[in-house]
Formats: structure tokens, C-alpha cells, sequence
């Protein structure tokens, strides 16, 4: 926040005549304002079209205008040419009024600006939002205020919990570690949504601890539903329900404390990203889902499906709106599916979109490149035909996984899983027999072959069986025997140019000496 403050404040000793804040938080704004001008020794003047102009810093219900007149925009810019001392003035939502609709309020703003380059005053607009006329683009100066840092929210958490501190009915649990996890959480919320959902909490159980942070959580899965972009997902999968894929779970496992300050103050940077490239059914979109728990971050899911509108230039639009409101409730991971069936049309040179996509992806690789909030992104893929040569490049992500089918030790530790998750015993299975009829399946099929089995024991009135399970098996026939030509182009090209996602227990089995399907089935 301090350079953002002293941005503002070398505009105003340069003498910038107009100069807008973007911001939802307001308040929040208007404080930094009057702190500026107290410095700058300034008067301040705030103006809304309710009030009018009036003294900065007085209340809403003192408040008395100067001139009733001057709720008039045109009229409130005529005096601040009157007003001669010198002095800040905040015009608070004038955006509406700098259309091509009220043209007389951009002509006369554009010439007070001009009047004001040589005197002690300026004019602050603050606004959510900002789409300044063509007139004016010369002549205003734009911030943007950020988010409340972790200096801000830990001052506000530490003046929830002394205005609380005298209840007894009223429990603060937060050890050093527990704060900064509830501080972290709470990052991406403007300082008046984080002190809803501390108070929120508090009011709940009567109780503020490090296990809190899940409920900071879904008051930033309001802010993504509101923007009707991304999906929030509350996800259950940990990384204990995903067989295998050791390598990739060690390099996560490493980089899980690279978001607190410890490590910024360490020089480690923040991870940006990985591909997990692989076999269809192999663990790809279930890791994505367990990286937010093991980290502890939010889970955001983007579908590149919504991002394309019929309007043109809609859909650059929305995936730049997408992106902002990932970053606004950052730290956080961004999950994206498929990434190569979203942008399989975006080498075609616009021929059959009209460079739609090709916009679309060059404005999701620049931000990729450029990013500096904490926004991990996870991206899945299936076919290396599909994918742009500018995604693989080092420097917009981290590394790039190959996921394999599971290996015979992988597999033993799938089947435990999927037998344990619907309460059966693994140990009462013969699980090395299981693997070892299961060579080529991937951990969806089977996850399926056990529900199969599940289905048939049920059907017979009997308790599931290992020959259930073997016949299930027997039964299916792998996507390894299907897709055998495509599935090795795939093993092919990741050979050398990604890293293994398991550890490689033995050489995997050639899909032509696989034992072929029971004709009977």
C-alpha cells in the first residue's frame, strides 16, 4: 500500500489536475486521500450527486451541503474553479456522467483540467470502474488501488480481536503459524469483506482459529459466483486418494510453503504453474483438485468454453475479466481442463473462428508470462497434436508431467483406495492378483471395474468378492488396446520433453502383448 500512496502523492505534488482511483473499496480510498492531503497540507472536499460538495471527513449525518446546487456535476466543477486555497477534491461516481450522453460535463472537465495544471488544487475521481471518452484519455491519470497487502488485514484482525478481547463468551485461538494461514487465506478480500468474514466467524462459534481459514474460503467463492466466469470448487480430494504419481507429488509437497512470507524472505519465487500431460483416465484433473488442499488455497476452475461470446471482441474480454478475478482473491489455484481441446482451433490462422481464439490464447499467454500475483495454474491435456508450441515454453510455467498409465506397484495402491473409499477392507482382497490382471488399465477404469463389480456382487445378493472384481476386469477392455497408436505418439513425444509424474518401477508392457479381451464379453 505505501506505493500506492506514493504514487498518489507525487502526482499531486506534480501537479496532476485529474486523477482517477479505481476501486471498489471506497472508504478505503477516501482515507488514503485524506491522509495525502493532510501531508500535502490541502483541504479536502468530497462530491457525490446526493450531496454535493461538502467538507472531507464528515459524517453522513452532518453532512450539509455547501450549495444544494452543486449535486449538479456542472456546477460542482464551477466550484472547484471558485475555491482558491489550496485543496483536493473527491468526485466519488462521476463516472456515469463522462459519457458521450452528457457531453458538457467532459467538455467542462477537460477545461478545468487545463485551468488546473498551474494552481494547488486537484481532482480525485473514484469509481469502481472506468471507461474514460476519447476527450479525456490525455488529460486524467489512472491508479488502480490493490487489495489490502498482509500488513492491512493483520492491523484489522488485530483490532477485531482487542475490540473482542474483554468477552468471555468469545475464544481467540491464533498461535503465530494460525494467523499468518488465516492472514494468507484472507488475501484477494477488500478490507470491508474481511472484516465481514472475521466477524462472521467469531459471531458463529464464538471462536477465531487457524481452522478458520476454510470459512475465509467460501466468502472468496462469493466473489467468483458473482462474476459468473469461473467455477469455485469445494473439493473433498486429498492427495491420500491418489495412487501413484510419487514424483509429481514430492515436487508439489516441496513447493506447498512457497506462498508465505518465510519464503518470499527466503528469495524463493512463486511457483506459476504446471502441464500435466498424460493418458485420459490417469489421476490428471484429480491432482488439480488435491493441490488446492494440500496447499490450502481456494480452487478455481476455468472453463474456456464460457470464455467464448458471439460479440467480437467479447470473449477477449471475458478471459481478461476471468483473470482479474482470479488474481483478486489470490493466492489461489487456477485449474484449466483440457487445455488443448479450448485452443485447438487458435493455429488454424482465424479461418474457421476469425482469430478468435488465437486472440483469446495470446492474451492467456501474455498474462501467463507477465503474471506477478499468486495464481498457480494447473492445466491438463490429452493431445500434444492440439497444443500451442508458446504454451510449453519454460517461463510461462513450471515444469511439464507426464502422466503414464500406472505402473504394477501404482496399481496395487489405486485398487487399496478405490476399496477402501467404499468401505471394504483391501487387505481382504488379493490385490497383487488384481494388479497383475489389470495391466494397461488406467486408474479410471479401474475405479469403474471395482463399481462394476460392486454392481454385480449386489445383483447376486453377496458381498463383493475378488472373482467379482477379476471378472469386471476381464470384462473391460483398456483405452491402452483402443488407442494403442495414439497413446504411444504421446509416450513418444514425452520422452525427453517432459518430466515423469511416477517413478518408473519397470518398463512399461507393450500394448501389442497385452492379453487380448475375453471374446465373450
Amino acid at each position: 500500500m505505501g506505493a500506492f500512496a506514493a504514487e498518489l502523492e507525487l502526482l499531486i505534488r506534480a501537479r496532476y489536475p485529474v486523477i482517477a482511483v479505481v476501486t471498489g473499496e471506497e472508504v478505503r480510498a477516501l482515507q488514503l486521500v485524506a491522509k495525502t492531503a493532510e501531508r500535502r497540507q490541502k483541504r479536502l472536499y468530497e462530491w457525490s450527486c446526493s450531496t454535493g460538495i461538502v467538507p472531507g471527513g464528515t459524517s453522513i449525518q452532518a453532512r450539509k451541503p455547501l450549495n444544494p446546487a452543486t449535486r449538479d456535476p456542472l456546477v460542482a466543477l464551477d466550484a472547484v474553479l471558485e475555491l482558491v486555497e489550496p485543496a483536493l477534491f473527491v468526485f466519488k461516481d462521476l463516472h456515469p456522467f463522462l459519457s458521450r450522453s452528457n457531453p458538457s460535463v467532459v467538455r467542462r472537465l477537460r477545461e478545468i483540467s487545463i485551468h488546473l495544471k498551474s494552481g494547488p488544487k486537484s481532482i480525485i475521481l473514484i469509481s469502481p470502474e472506468l471507461d474514460l471518452p476519447t476527450e479525456l484519455q490525455k488529460d486524467v491519470a489512472v491508479l488502480h488501488l490493490p487489495l489490502p497487502d498482509t500488513e492491512e488485514l493483520a492491523e484489522l484482525l488485530d483490532g477485531i480481536i482487542e475490540s473482542v478481547g474483554s468477552r468471555t463468551d468469545i475464544c481467540i485461538d491464533l498461535d503465530s503459524t494460525g494467523r499468518a494461514r488465516l492472514l494468507q487465506a484472507a488475501l484477494g478480500l477488500s478490507l470491508n469483506e474481511a472484516e465481514n468474514v472475521f466477524a462472521k466467524i467469531i459471531v458463529q462459534d464464538g471462536r477465531l482459529d487457524a481452522s478458520d481459514v476454510n470459512a475465509v474460503f467460501a466468502e472468496k467463492s462469493q466473489l467468483v459466483r458473482r462474476s459468473g466466469l469461473l467455477e469455485y470448487y469445494q473439493h473433498p480430494e486429498h492427495f491420500s486418494q491418489v495412487g501413484g504419481l510419487d514424483l509429481l507429488k514430492d515436487w508439489l509437497a516441496k513447493r506447498s510453503t512457497a506462498f508465505t512470507p518465510e519464503a518470499h524472505a527466503f528469495g524463493l519465487p512463486v511457483p506459476r504453474g504446471i502441464l500435466l500431460l498424460g493418458v485420459q483416465g490417469c489421476g490428471k484433473s484429480l491432482c488439480a483438485k488435491a493441490v488446492s488442499t494440500m496447499w490450502q488455497l481456494p480452487l478455481l476452475r476455468l472453463d474456456m468454453g464460457r470464455m467464448f461470446a458471439a460479440l467480437v471482441g467479447s470473449s477477449e474480454e471475458n478471459i481478461r475479466r476471468a483473470i482479474n478475478v482470479a488474481e483478486s482473491i489470490a493466492p489461489a489455484v487456477l485449474w484449466i481442463d483440457e487445455i488443448d481441446k479450448a485452443f485447438s482451433g487458435s493455429q488454424a490462422g482465424g479461418s474457421t473462428d476469425g482469430g478468435t481464439g488465437a486472440r483469446v490464447l495470446g492474451t492467456f499467454l501474455t498474462w501467463l508470462a507477465e503474471k506477478r500475483s499468486p495464481v498457480f495454474v494447473v492445466a491438463t491435456a490429452n493431445d500434444i497434436s492440439h497444443l500451442p508450441p508458446e504454451l510449453l515454453r519454460k517461463g510461462r510455467l513450471d515444469e511439464i508431467f507426464f502422466v503414464d498409465l500406472p505402473s504394477f506397484v501404482e496399481r496395487t495402491e489405486i485398487l487399496r483406495v478405490h476399496l477402501a473409499r467404499r468401505s471394504r477392507n483391501p487387505e481382504l482382497f488379493d490385490i497383487h492378483a488384481l494388479a497383475g490382471e489389470s495391466e494397461g488399465f488406467s486408474g479410471a477404469e479401474l475405479e469403474e471395474a471395482i463399481n462394476s463389480a460392486l454392481f454385480d456382487a449386489f445383483h447376486g445378493n453377496s458381498e463383493l468378492s475378488n472373482d467379482h472384481i477379476l471378472n469386471a476386469l476381464r470384462e473391460t477392455v483398456p483405452l491402452a488396446r483402443t488407442m494403442d497408436e495414439q497413446i504411444r505418439r504421446l509416450r513418444h513425444w514425452a520422452d525427453g520433453r517432459a518430466r515423469r509424474a511416477s517413478i518408473p518401477h519397470c518398463p512399461p508392457l507393450p500394448f501389442s502383448d497385452l492379453p487380448s479381451p475375453d471374446p465373450s464379453a
